[in-house]
């Protein structure tokens, strides 16, 4: 019975949240706080789900400053879950076919989110460097989940390496934000679902001297003992995080 009228709660949000963004965008289309806006919109749809959430701020992070933000991306959950902690003149980097999405990808473009074509490298790469010019010029931060997938409870995936030459083109930190695991954590039939921890981590740099490769997996690796701290704080039942993945 607590499943369907999650269900149905979901549904009227979604429906009343698009419309509602919709409207918004139609008065400020592809203004730089759209998708914060809507984002925290989102986040509160946690208390549907039965989950309290938790986000924590490393102190070195400044505000009105451009970063590219990398996160860890587990299941559809992060929508409801992770939203909450996007900053202000923040977008996300997205998959083109999003656009496409009946009401909700015509919301995600207008709010002013990136539209990347991973099937076309070199349209990829272009939209790479619009990305990064776009951080330069409009001071704004980009959000993206480097891991290209969601894990489905696999651990935190190998990272692909768009997120580091953006903010190395555009010459910003970037800030590793680590979600504490809620693969097979959350039930719909359950009233209360527990406890989930954001971790926005301190910014961390990089140069062009610097290799890409071992640099995003060292990322990798720091991101990873880090979500297993919070699981471990939380007494998450989760192990997939300490199984070796193969490169």
């Amino acid at each position: 019975m607590i499943a369907v009228v999650r269900l149905i709660l979901l549904v009227l949000f979604f429906i009343g949240s698009t419309i509602a963004g919709i409207l918004v965008c139609l008065v400020r289309p592809f203004h730089r706080n759209n998708v914060a806006l809507f984002s925290h919109w989102y986040g509160r749809v946690s208390w549907i789900l039965g989950i309290s959430v938790e986000i924590r701020h490393d102190a070195a992070i400044a505000a009105n400053t451009p970063y590219v933000f990398i996160a860890n991306h587990q299941n559809n959950l992060d929508l409801f879950v992770m939203s909450g902690s996007v900053l202000p003149g923040t977008v996300t980097m997205g998959k083109k076919s999003l656009k496409y999405i009946p009401f909700f990808g015509q919301l995600y473009w207008l709010s002013g989110n990136i539209m990347i074509d991973r099937n076309n490298k070199n349209k990829a790469l272009n939209t790479m460097l619009a990305a990064a010019e776009r951080i330069t010029h409009k001071n704004l931060s980009v959000w993206m989940f480097p891991e290209g997938t969601r894990s489905y409870g696999r651990g935190l995936l190998p990272f692909k390496m768009g997120a580091f030459h953006i903010a190395l083109e555009a010459n910003v930190a970037m800030v590793p934000v680590c979600m504490s695991t809620t693969h097979q954590q959350v039930k719909l039939n359950r009233w209360n679902n527990g406890k989930v921890i954001i971790q926005m981590m301190a910014p961390i740099t990089l140069s062009p001297a610097d290799n890409l490769r071992q640099f995003a997996e060292k990322t990798r690796q720091h991101m990873a003992a880090q979500i297993q701290l919070l699981d471990t704080e939380l007494g998450n039942d989760y192990t997939a995080s300490k199984t070796p993945l193969k490169e």
